[in-house]
């Protein structure tokens, strides 16, 4: 009876040295607001290639 009162004590020693150890995890919202800088300079090009006789039927007065 003795080994098995020692072998619970020292297993129950372990356990809750084990258990102690554990780490913990905060999950905290930070101090000051999160700031992103989007610093972004969108260009764009866009070309019409028309045809000489189109050109010249749009740039007719009597048409329009």
């Amino acid at each position: 009876m003795l080994p098995n009162l020692a072998t619970a004590i020292l297993g129950a020693t372990i356990l809750f040295s084990v258990t102690g150890c554990t780490p913990t995890v905060k999950i905290e919202p930070p101090d000051k607001p999160i700031v992103i800088n989007l610093n972004v300079k969108i260009e764009h090009e866009i070309k019409i290639k028309v045809d000489k006789e189109l050109d010249e039927l749009i740039s007719n007065d009597e048409l329009f």
